[in-house]
């Protein structure tokens, strides 16, 4: 393929107006120091849809706003493909993701630390999480104020979620004050990332206001192609105009180039421009540049598991809500500013609980919703009136991989996250859908329950219930960790707490494939803090 050089030069290379690349765009440029070109896959954030909350429905179906990646099959997903869509758009997949912020357990990071990532102790991580969001409510010494993401809690209830949130009570599990202060156990309402009507994404909160900036270019609709190497340094890269892949344009930074293009895609470049393992790449007649064999492995994923309950006829819940003259009065009062189902996230209630009483902190993150989804179809509700509770670990054992299948920049990798491969994930799993039957039977729910829709009453064996979560579970859209942070005596380890490649110069990763281990949370949270504090990396160096 051709390559044209562009005249151009900059201090900075983003790969990826994601999550992480909308805040290392604000937070570089801020200082007007430094010039800054940002390279994304997707375009703007026109659709419609990527504004209102409930829009998820549409845009996370929709092709042109997606990355249409695949799972291999596995037994644990019951020999079935799963979809791994990503997004492709401004902002990432924060412009579609379900809104809910969850920052995770203190441990989590104290892990982080633990595994020799020096300076990422909660402690030293949670003046991030601070600086990204702007929360009403809460403890300042937990909260942040003044961050570009507005974090708000859920105007809309229903009976139905009071009902359940009181039966979980019942069950021994507290009422939650804040998941994201000081303790995450209880159950209660998710905090969303929606400001008023509309949701907040990181272009939103980060990266508009950067591109204000007369020292940011943004060049959309190209795909990376290759990170160029002088030796042992990152000069720039290449990429290629999604209308014309026939032709590839190079340009060069004078400092740093960060590649923050998600796990699967910033793993599929590490491995594209020869850097990752020497067999896997050798085999694929790719130039080694570089050796990391841990690029790609590590692979973790949420594997999420639903639950659901018929209710009684006559009970309205979201699956009738969200149909004929009904949905007509909902948008009515979304378009007034008053409580309205399009202002919801998929997600409404939250349970953080322990499978085991012999545990210290939960390992589950139990969801509930008052509406449910026809099987397989995704976001298709139901005809009839129910509710929904879904589960995942929230630190699963079971380790995959994203492994290039050739050289050709435009065909997907492989992507095998071997879910329920653990022999502890299938134990968790089993218990998990013990209690969500368990809360969805409680008495507070029972002047709305009818029966068990699925898994079924006629399912009670731990293999049998296993089986069901093999055949019907699906990804929690948390893809973290084939970038892992660890030191240069870790093998598995990509890059250093510093967020550079091991071994190279002038080359990081900044975004969600660089954690080490699976956080108790949805991953954006800590996505946007790993942003923060890898600006606050790259602006250190910058000014040594």
């Amino acid at each position: 393929m051709p390559v044209k050089q562009d005249a151009t030069r900059f201090d900075f290379i983003i790969v990826g107006a994601g999550s992480a690349g909308s805040v290392l765009a604000e937070r570089l440029s801020a200082n007007g120091r430094h010039s800054i070109l940002i390279l994304e896959a997707g375009g703007r954030d026109t659709n419609p849809f990527l504004h209102i909350p409930a829009g998820y429905v549409k845009t996370l179906v929709n092709p042109k706003l997606l990355w249409q990646f695949r799972s291999a099959p596995s037994q644990g997903s019951g020999g079935r493909e799963i979809a791994l869509p990503q997004g492709r758009v401004f902002g990432g997949s924060s412009s579609l993701n379900g809104l809910v912020y969850n920052r995770g357990q203190a441990r989590d990071f104290d892990t982080w630390a633990q595994l020799g990532n020096s300076g990422w102790s909660y402690d030293d991580i949670l003046p991030y999480f601070r600086r990204s969001e702007k929360r009403v409510g809460g403890d300042d010494k937990f909260r942040g104020r003044n961050g570009g993401i507005v974090v708000s809690d859920p105007h809309w209830t229903h009976p139905i979620c009071e009902a359940f949130i009181a039966g979980v009570v019942s069950a021994g599990v507290p009422r939650s004050i804040d998941y994201n202060g000081a303790d995450q156990t209880g159950v209660g309402y998710f905090q969303r990332m929606i400001d008023g009507r509309f949701r907040v994404s990181a272009a939103r909160g980060f990266l508009y206001p950067a591109l204000k900036r007369s020292n940011v270019t943004i060049r959309s609709g190209v795909q990376v192609s290759k990170i160029v190497l002088d030796g042992k340094r990152a000069v720039g890269v290449r990429y290629f105009s999604e209308g014309a892949p026939t032709e590839e344009t190079e340009v060069r930074c004078g400092r740093e180039v960060i590649v923050s293009a998600g796990t699967i895609n910033s793993t599929k470049l590490l491995q594209l421009s020869g850097i990752g393992d020497p067999e896997e790449l050798g085999a694929l007649g790719i130039s080694m540049q570089h050796a990391v064999r841990g690029v790609g492995k590590n692979f973790r994923d949420h594997y999420f598991v639903r639950c659901s309950a018929r209710l009684q006829d006559g009970v309205v819940s979201l699956n009738q809500m969200a149909k004929g003259a009904r949905l007509v009065l909902e948008i009515a009062k979304w378009a007034a500013g008053v409580p309205s189902i399009l202002s919801l996230s998929p997600s409404i209630v939250h349970a953080f609980w322990k499978s085991s009483q012999a545990l210290d902190a939960p390992d589950l993150q139990f969801v509930f919703t008052p509406g449910s989804f026809k099987p397989g179809r995704v976001y298709v509700l139901d005809d009839f009136p129910a509710a929904t509770c879904g589960f995942t670990q929230q630190r699963p054992e079971s380790v995959g991989y994203v492994r290039l299948k050739s050289k050709d920049p435009l065909e997907a990798p492989i992507i095998q996250p071997n879910y329920l491969s653990a022999a502890l994930d299938r134990q968790v799993c089993v218990s998990a859908i013990r209690l969500a039957r368990r809360f969805l039977a409680s008495k507070e729910l029972s002047k709305f329950y009818r029966n068990e829709e699925v898994p079924g009453a006629n399912l009670n064996s731990d293999e049998e219930l296993l089986d069901f979560a093999r055949s019907t579970g699906n990804t929690g859209y948390h893809l973290i960790g084939t970038c892992m942070m660890g030191p240069a005596s870790d093998p598995l380890a990509v890059v250093d707490s510093k967020l550079k490649v091991h071994g190279l110069h002038s080359l990081r990763v900044i975004d969600a494939s660089v954690m080490p281990r699976m956080v108790s949370a949805n991953t954006y949270a800590s996505t946007l803090m790993i942003g923060e504090k890898g600006s606050d990396l790259v602006l250190a160096d910058a000014a040594a």
